[in-house]
């Protein structure tokens, strides 16, 4: 952690600019070397920028803005330049080779954020959100990575651990006069605030499904008897012929995965093969792959030709029985009602037309609607599955704590519960020691540069 690192933080390949950056003590020292100007780095102000020339020997590299951190005031909280060059692969390799001669290093996945979390800049659940805001691919997992990032998590966890701590404290106090027969810290308080805890970690670890799914993508399975329109819908959502479209059924043999974005939302669909008896070996396969396509999905589109009265609502009511015992949330879409001259209304189905579109508005907001979005507004949202794991264990923790409580146990198994749930809590920050295998771990799914 004492070496000077540089990294190319912009992607690899041409382009009309490309961003050099480097971190260390050394790093505006090293760069003074190649760089010329009408002022030398070292004598130029934090957050400033610099026009100038890099030089190999006496040949001009090329013309480059140079910007300057210096710490404490950077990313890494330590001396940072970043140099912004023109984008050719030639420009780059020699830039790099200068520096590198120059008792610089290429820096490792993730290995400029790490710092900055060695130096205090960040936390570990700020740190692990800077990787998800770069992975964002929507509105709502852009803006969940980017709450956390600002502390969002973190803020939250430290008021639970603070006030964590203060019993904690006064708990080791008494046992410090337990001879004296005294009392520091009020048990009815401490019951409150263990219920308090219980209620807020719990709404975090609910949190998680509603995270993780905006992080990855919401899977969508849409599922129904041949014929019933799920290729037509998948087209119509995508707004292209990704699937294959026929009368003859059995025409979806296997499913086909598409992503979209649909109200700031990304969600995974998957068109599934007809669920029906057939036998036809290869429809047979798609069909037990459509089986675990269900068994994946978080939203199951239930499609049906409203017209086919054997086939309707219920048809496939085994599987619909196995949806609602898992838990997973159901979308019931009546289709082709451009084929009956009737009105249709309804709180629990979605009247569709994908040849016409009519209902298919009605149809993204139920999917936005479904997901309980509404339920996570302006609310601590975790995705990230490491903090979900420690929020169990800060749980199991606390559920120690009570039991002790009530069977009126000594202040020392008191104190080693708390002591405990304040471990695990801290495990989401970094707030204790973290093993260096864990933070290797973390760190190395970063991009290099970042």
């Amino acid at each position: 952690m004492n070496d000077t690192i540089i990294a190319l933080a912009t992607p690899q390949g041409s382009g009309a600019i490309a961003v050099i950056r480097l971190s260390g003590a050394q790093a505006i020292e090293v760069v003074d070397k190649i760089f010329f100007s009408k002022k030398k780095l070292e004598n130029i102000t934090s957050q400033s920028v610099v026009l100038g020339t890099i030089k190999k020997e006496d040949e001009i590299v090329d013309e480059v803005l140079i910007s300057v951190f210096r710490n404490p005031k950077s990313y890494t909280g330590e001396d940072t330049v970043e140099i912004s060059c023109h984008g050719s692969p030639y420009i780059i390799k020699t830039i790099l080779e200068l520096l590198i001669q120059n008792n610089v290093r290429m820096a490792q996945p993730g290995e400029f954020t790490q710092r900055a979390f060695m130096n205090g800049k960040l936390d570990l659940a700020q740190a692990e959100a800077v990787a998800d805001l770069i992975a964002s691919e929507s509105k709502a997992s852009h803006s969940i990575a980017l709450h956390q990032m600002r502390g969002g998590v973190s803020n939250e966890l430290a008021a639970l651990r603070e006030s964590l701590i203060n019993f904690t404290a006064l708990i080791e106090l008494e046992l410090d006069f337990g001879e004296e027969d005294v009392e520091f810290a009020n048990r009815e308080e401490l019951s409150s605030l263990v219920q308090n805890l219980e209620v807020k970690i719990q709404n975090l670890i609910e949190s998680f499904n509603y995270g993780n799914a905006i992080k990855n993508g919401v899977p969508v399975a849409i599922v129904g008897y041949p014929n019933a329109g799920k290729s037509s819908l998948l087209n119509l959502l995508l707004n292209e012929e990704r699937a294959i479209v026929s009368d003859i059924a059995g025409t979806t043999r296997d499913t086909i995965e598409e992503v979209m974005t649909i109200e700031g939302i990304q969600y995974r669909f998957i068109d599934t093969a007809g669920l029906r008896q057939s036998d036809d070996t290869i429809e047979n396969i798609g069909i037990e792959r459509t089986k675990l396509a269900i068994k994946k999905a978080d939203i199951i589109i239930h499609i049906y030709d409203i017209r086919d009265e054997e086939h309707g609502q219920n048809a496939i009511s085994p599987f619909l029985n196995e949806i609602a015992r898992e838990g997973k949330k159901l979308i019931q879409v009546a289709n082709k009602i451009d084929l009956k001259e009737e009105l249709f209304t309804s709180d629990t189905i979605i009247f569709l037309s994908t040849k016409t579109k009519q209902g298919l508005d009605d149809l993204k907001r139920k999917m936005a609607h479904i997901l309980e979005v509404s339920k996570f507004e302006n609310s601590v949202i975790i995705s990230n599955l490491r903090h979900l794991e420690s929020l169990k264990m800060a749980m199991i923790s606390l559920q120690e704590v009570k039991q002790s409580m009530i069977q009126n146990l000594s202040g020392d198994l008191l104190s080693s519960h708390l002591r405990n749930t304040l471990r695990h809590i801290g495990d989401i920050t970094g707030n204790i020691d973290i093993d260096k295998d864990i933070l290797g771990t973390i760190f190395g799914k970063f991009c290099i540069g970042k």
